[in-house]
């Protein structure tokens, strides 16, 4: 099953840097396991946020809920996640 997620950062302008450095770098880690977990296919910077659209599948919204809430920046994001169903006029179905 495949979902769209609103991924935006909120971490507060006046927190720790060195903490949301740390946040930062393991983040990027993080990522890039799901990404080899098959979990997240594909990733949309928002210009002029600190925020992206993702494109993530998982067998259900269980699965993805424990997804995100791996993530180190989870404490300081606020997600939408959208459930994708096929539509009948979609041209790249197979």
């Amino acid at each position: 099953m495949e979902f769209l997620l609103k991924i935006t950062v909120t971490f507060p302008p006046d927190g720790d840097p060195e903490e949301k450095a740390r946040r930062i770098t393991a983040e990027g880690i993080r990522a890039r396991e799901l990404t080899a977990e098959g979990i997240i296919k594909r990733v949309w910077r928002i210009p002029g946020q600190w925020a992206n659209w993702g494109l993530w599948e998982a067998p259900d919204a269980t699965t993805i809920h424990n997804a995100v809430t791996s993530l180190p920046m989870w404490p300081y994001l606020d997600v939408e996640v959208f459930p994708l169903a096929l539509h009948p006029n979609d041209p790249g179905a197979k």
